[in-house]
């Protein structure tokens, strides 16, 4: 009887390695390395390994098979505690596996139906099969809503944010980590319920993507399931609310985040919720441009996350905030900081996170055909439907009308214009300011220190007349080059002879 609950060690080994697999953030380089092992070693198909985690469902679905005609049903079975451990997380694996499709049906259907709460009709199907494996009711619905949120936030951080240059990789890989942690199993069995607590900062320029970045957290955070009206509990277009700070004048603010009472100023013809007081527990509330507002605002704010206590204007009643803070800037707090713009104690209340949105320009330097990549998205986006014709024709219209190192200063949403403005227009000259001073700082540097060659010289005068006036023939003109030699010049980066 001893040896019956026990694994095999070729069992042990592969749950183990399954186990690495579950746990292991998916955008990790380690998850990759993980599922390469098991299907290398265990699948029967060479031919069609694509090294995804639905792949090993096959592996996995034999061995329990295999223990299930033996008797072993649940994990509680297992008289090794080890065993138990990895065995159980293969169920789980397991019963995720075969809801995949289904969870992803459902947020799809959730997105097009909006504010409508839908029913989830499989929900029955799971939990029976969790609970056939040893879970209890409890533990069931628990994990059936913790399969619906890695599916949200993989369908959410994989499809909602376009790239794959190592920069959004890392974005990426940063993402998860905040939704789960390093860790699921940290997550799973001590902070599902406490994420509230911990509050990130977006930083980056404008237009880098912060608030999309910042969505794909607020829509995936943890969602009870009813299974009394067989719904979640929320509506996870509804869990993420925004206000952007820089939109309202300091007389306004306070009454924006925390409402105020009629009567409380003039104005004031009636009650009025704020931001604050409408987000509740499982939502998450994000204050873009948090670099813009005042100290005394800073100081409310910090009282607010550091005691969840807040008082409406006009209120002497205090109301609890139950979500989760997430920040945007596109300023720098560490300067801000040392000008005493920003105050210390507010950024180390604000900082269980900080993640860093990469600039376009950052991107198509790391890989050239992340700009390529991003077009053919666009124009789907766009259009409703892949183009390649579309995409095509807007790559050639941008490479013959900005010149080959342009800055991109208004990032991913300078380039979703560009995109719309060819599709109108079939041409886009892009921005005449674009990081004008910093290109002249780095151009003079090289001319005092001796550095810079007289072709080299040509090439550089003409990309900053190009910035600053917008049109080869105002280069040519000022340069006395004629228009083709410097259309080489920006274009194709040629130098004359």
């Amino acid at each position: 009887m001893k040896m019956k609950t026990q694994l095999t060690t070729d069992d042990r080994n592969l749950f183990a390695l399954v186990n690495k697999a579950l746990l292991s953030n998916p955008f990790l380089e380690k998850r990759f390395e993980l599922l390469t092992k098991i299907l290398s070693r265990y699948s029967k198909n060479k031919k069609s390994l694509g090294f995804k985690l639905p792949e090993i469902a096959p592996i996995l679905n034999e061995r329990l098979d295999q223990l299930e005609q033996k008797g072993l049903k649940r994990y509680q079975e297992f008289i090794n505690e080890e065993d138990r451990i990895i065995v159980r997380n293969a169920y789980l694996l397991q019963i995720y596996l075969r809801s995949i499709d289904m969870l992803n049906e459902l947020i799809k259907k959730q997105l097009s139906l909006g504010k409508t709460l839908v029913d989830v009709p499989f929900a029955d199907e799971v939990i029976a099969q969790l609970k056939s494996r040893g879970f209890s009711e409890k533990d069931s619905l628990h994990y059936f809503a913790l399969f619906f949120q890695l599916r949200r936030a993989f369908y959410f951080i994989d499809h909602a944010l376009m790239g794959d240059c190592p920069s959004m990789k890392k974005l990426r890989l940063a993402l998860w980590n905040n939704i789960f942690t390093f860790d699921v199993n940290i997550y799973d069995q001590h902070l599902w319920n406490k994420m509230e607590d911990f509050s990130t900062i977006f930083e980056g320029e404008t237009g880098t993507g912060k608030g999309s970045a910042a969505a794909a957290i607020g829509k995936c955070g943890f969602i009870p399931f009813d299974r009394k009206k067989r719904q979640f509990t929320h509506n996870f277009n509804e869990t993420f609310m925004t206000i952007n700070l820089s939109q309202f004048p300091e007389s306004l603010i306070e009454s924006e985040l925390f409402g105020h009472r009629k009567g409380a100023f003039t104005g004031a013809v009636g009650h009025h919720k704020g931001v604050f007081e409408r987000c509740r527990a499982y939502q998450s509330l994000f204050l873009d441009e948090i670099g813009d507002i005042t100290i005394p605002v800073q100081t409310k704010l910090l009282q607010v996350i550091q005691d969840r206590i807040f008082t409406p204007v006009g209120s002497h009643r205090q109301k609890r905030f139950e979500g989760r803070v997430i920040a945007a800037t596109n300023r720098s707090i560490t300067e801000l900081r040392k000008q005493g713009h920003f105050r210390s104690d507010f950024y180390y209340r604000l900082c269980s996170d900080v993640i860093t949105v990469p600039t376009l320009r950052q991107r198509i330097k790391e890989s050239p055909s992340e700009l390529e990549q991003m077009v053919n998205l666009l124009v789907t986006r766009t259009t409703g439907q892949e183009n390649q014709g579309l995409a095509n024709m807007i790559l050639d219209t941008l490479s013959k009308s900005l010149p080959p190192d342009y800055h991109w200063p208004g990032n991913v949403r300078e380039l979703e214009q560009a995109v719309r403005r060819i599709l109108l227009t079939h041409k886009y000259d892009g921005d005449p300011l674009v990081c004008e001073s910093n290109f002249e700082d780095d151009l003079i540097q090289k001319i005092q220190s001796g550095t810079l060659e007289t072709k080299e010289f040509y090439k550089q005068y003409c990309i900053l007349l190009y910035q600053r006036f917008g049109t080869y023939q105002e280069v040519a003109r000022r340069t006395g080059l004629d228009r083709r030699t410097v259309k080489k010049y920006l274009m194709n980066s040629i130098d004359v002879e």
